[in-house]
């Protein structure tokens, strides 16, 4: 592992589109990116969640350029500097069509290789599913998200939202599954959920399907060990891949984390599996068959492990 010492750093900018500008964290690889890796927090975070340094090795954004990729980490729309622009947030195809704009512009000033790759958080995973559905910018390759389901293990009124950040216990977890410092230097992430955002969490169940009808590129969910936000029973997995119209789609349960994958000991490996998954999709596009592809619905690490495969309507 790569002494943090010595782990490619990441830095401070700014994107703009149309005059709209967002804060963001990015980490470039020392030749030619072969991809770029957009990660995009959860609610009440900022974009440093994926860039933990509490121990060497955590930080998504280190590991992607060590490995070649870019990675740009970006705060989404009312956080960070956008949040005086947008005090409420936006609504969630807003969100999409903003983070379109915004990595169009992207695009066309930085190389980014075979493409771009999104990741996403929670309320972020949201909105990566969001631009997939909705907006997907040119040349996307895939989405990977954790910490986001399609049936919640709680009560409408118990999600955060700007009055309170819900039941804290659930972000987490148990706390071995963190470093000590991690809550510490976690404080300096900590942001307001904004109103617009924590308004639409009861409407997600009914958004989802008819984002995942539209969503043609992989797609991997990963559900926490201890993840207490949202159901990932077989019931639920089930529920979830259902609408989806990707030509592969993936859920995997990561043992020893909670929701807040990222910031825990798990960081490490739940970020080489992401990146694992984006290096399958560059193959599968490299390796493209001449035959019609089929659709590829995959569940991991369940009581009962199921592969299923059918035809692309």
């Amino acid at each position: 592992m790569t002494p943090a010492s010595q782990a490619p750093r990441s830095t401070p900018v700014v994107l703009d589109a149309g005059g709209v500008q967002l804060s963001a964290l990015l980490a470039r690889p020392a030749c030619a990116p072969a991809a770029v890796v957009v990660a995009v927090h959860g609610g009440g975070m900022r974009a440093g969640y994926f860039d933990s340094r509490v121990r060497a090795g955590q930080s998504l954004l280190a590991l992607g350029a060590q490995l070649g990729y870019t990675v740009l980490a970006v705060d989404r729309p009312g956080y960070g500097l956008s949040r005086e622009r947008f005090p409420r947030g936006l609504a969630l195809d807003e969100q999409a069509r903003l983070l379109h704009s915004v990595l169009g512009s992207f695009a066309r000033a930085h190389d980014v290789g075979a493409g771009l790759f999104v990741v996403g958080h929670s309320n972020g995973g949201k909105l990566a599913l969001a631009l997939a559905g909705h907006a997907p910018p040119s040349g996307l390759i895939g989405v990977d998200v954790s910490g986001v389901g399609t049936r919640p293990a709680v009560a409408a009124g118990d999600l955060p939202s700007p009055a309170g950040r819900g039941d804290w216990r659930r972000h987490w977890g148990a706390l071995r599954l963190y470093p000590p410092d991690a809550f510490r230097l976690g404080r300096d992430l900590i942001a307001p959920v904004p109103a617009a955002e924590a308004e639409e969490a009861a409407h997600w169940p009914r958004t989802y399907p008819r984002l995942a009808a539209r969503i043609r590129v992989p797609v991997r969910f990963t559900f926490a060990e201890q993840e207490r936000w949202w159901l990932h029973d077989d019931a639920s997995v089930a529920e979830l891949l259902g609408p989806l119209r990707a030509p592969r789609a993936e859920v995997e349960r990561l043992p020893d984390a909670g929701h807040n994958i990222s910031l825990g000991w798990a960081a490490r490996t739940y970020h080489l599996r992401v990146l694992a998954f984006l290096e399958e999709c560059l193959l599968a596009r490299d390796a493209a068959p001449a035959v019609p592809a089929r659709r590829r619905l995959i569940v991991t690490n369940s009581p009962e492990t199921c592969t299923r495969k059918e035809n692309v309507s």
